[in-house]
């Protein structure tokens, strides 16, 4: 692997988790929204769904074969998805007097749980945090090569 290139790596995992934690802060800040725009029920907890970033080949194929480190180039975002019912469904909570009550009087509320929410935001906030010191102490090392060689 290219020395600076942990750089590119680490950069894309801040912009992915930076994006999990912003889609995490919607889904607390939704979590009783009982109607969304368009009529369309609750809301729906949105994951942010991860995966690799295609290689950028730039040798021959046999070079690839050689060093596959070289291959990894960071992660990208794939989709946010909404949760279905079958994932996750909704809270059903008795309150008659409610506007979006059904005819039973039960409510369906967001399919977020907080503490399920803050634990991954925790998660989310520790990978940004590595990722920050990653690119740190790339940039400590090259300026104490750079020191090495005058």
């Amino acid at each position: 692997m290219k020395f600076l290139s942990s750089i590119d790596v680490s950069a894309s995992g801040l912009t992915a988790q930076r994006l999990k934690m912003d889609t995490i802060a919607s889904n607390m800040a939704n979590v009783e929204t009982t109607r969304v725009s368009g009529g369309q029920g609750p809301y729906r907890r949105q994951v942010v769904v991860l995966e690799t970033q295609p290689p950028k080949i730039s040798r021959p194929f046999k070079g690839v074969l050689q060093n596959e480190i070289d291959a990894l180039t960071g992660v990208r975002v794939k989709e946010i998805r909404e949760l279905d019912d079958n994932e996750a469904p909704f809270r059903k909570v008795y309150d008659p007097s409610h506007p979006d009550a059904d005819a039973a009087g039960y409510v369906n509320y967001p399919n977020v749980n907080v503490v399920e929410e803050m634990i991954n935001m925790i998660a989310a906030t520790r990978a940004y945090e590595a990722n920050a010191k990653v690119i740190e102490s790339t940039r400590s090392m090259a300026l104490r090569a750079l020191d090495i060689g005058r």
